[in-house]
């Protein structure tokens, strides 16, 4: 099951992240992702649920770790899904 941010404000700001790639294309993976996850039966409400998984993962390493941002990982978590980042860490 797909862990949830702790405040709603952080959810919608995080969900919001997600609609803002798709909107602009950028990065493209993220619409692939999309497309990829709602083929394989998810809902399209599950699948940017599970893309937020993967920024939400990526801000935790940049934020609490303090790696910089990098966009190859974030890509390889989508290419993942819908494995969950912290699924091998468990």
């Amino acid at each position: 099951m797909a862990r949830q941010p702790h405040t709603p404000e952080l959810r919608r700001a995080i969900l919001e992240v997600v609609e803002n790639q798709l909107r602009d294309g950028t990065p493209p993976e993220t619409q692939a992702t999309l497309d990829r996850l709602l083929a394989a039966g998810h809902s399209r409400a599950e699948a940017i649920e599970l893309i937020a998984c993967v920024v939400s993962a990526e801000i935790f390493d940049v934020l609490k770790r303090g790696q910089p941002y990098q966009e190859q990982r974030y890509l390889a978590g989508l290419r993942a899904l819908p494995r969950l980042p912290w699924d091998d860490a468990e």
